[in-house]
């Protein structure tokens, strides 16, 4: 089974996550449920429906999480070096072609906002660049096409996740 690198943050929102569907979302169905019943002909009864979906959901995503949590492996990045780019790191890009510059920071799957800068350890972009430094430079195959990218710095940032 492969480790999923998380850091706490990130481990304390799905335990959280986790709990509040077990706690309260999946009892508060149970009631819909029974309530929806409750109703008449169940064939043709929509409210008892939309709860049986919403229990699925519910238990899909229980089951999600719990089996994410069984392989978890909570890494703490300000205690990594940061020398090279690998989990937790914070590392600026320079797109060769375009001059731009680019901002990304390697965090867990279920972290991972990419709008926000912040990718997947399992990403084909933190893949291409795990264990660079500063100044390499990076060919990446991308949907739009081969794109260079210099390694301008790395470093650890605190990141707070929203």
């Amino acid at each position: 089974m492969q480790k999923e690198p998380m850091t706490a943050f990130g481990y304390e929102k799905i335990v959280s996550e986790l709990k509040n569907l077990k706690e309260n979302e999946r009892p508060n169905i149970v009631k819909e449920i029974d309530i929806a019943r409750g109703h008449g002909d169940l064939k043709e009864n929509a409210e008892y429906h939309a709860a049986k979906e919403k229990q699925a959901f519910i238990e899909a995503r229980i089951k999600e999480l719990s089996e994410l949590l069984a392989r978890v492996q909570v890494v703490d990045p300000s205690e990594l070096k940061h020398e090279k780019i690998g989990f937790g790191s914070t590392f600026e890009l320079l797109d060769i072609d375009t001059d731009k510059q680019l901002t990304y920071t390697i965090v867990g799957s279920m972290e991972a906002k990419p709008d926000a800068g912040l990718i997947s350890f399992h990403s084909p972009l933190a893949k291409a660049f795990n264990g660079k430094k500063e100044g390499d430079e990076v060919s990446v195959k991308l949907p739009n096409g081969e794109v260079d990218y210099e390694v301008l710095r790395v470093f650890y940032q605190d990141i707070q996740f929203g």
